[in-house]
């Protein structure tokens, strides 16, 4: 969506049982973690190729292997997370 703003918090919540989260259901379909461990290891990294109909391609990164897929903007962010946090091991 054209002109979105999006802030990205990195926080420690402590357990998330012990959080009430209540998102959006039209934004989020599920609230999940994965461990730091998990992100960081080469096998659960990779890319997704696009390419739009006037012939422009792009790469995004996503992180596989749990259980759950993470792509798009949420992939992006956590990236660029790991690339502030740990430089020299992402």
């Amino acid at each position: 969506q054209h002109g979105m703003t999006v802030a990205p918090v990195v926080a420690n919540l402590g357990p998330l049982e012990a959080l009430t989260l209540n998102p959006n259901p039209d934004e989020v379909e599920e609230v999940f973690t994965l461990p730091l461990a998990h992100l960081l290891r080469e096998e659960n990294q990779g890319y997704t190729h696009f390419r739009t109909p006037s012939g422009y391609g792009y790469t995004l990164p996503v992180f596989l292997n749990g259980p759950h897929k993470v792509w798009g903007l949420t992939a992006i962010i956590t990236e660029l997370t790991l690339e502030l946090l740990l430089p020299g091991r992402y």
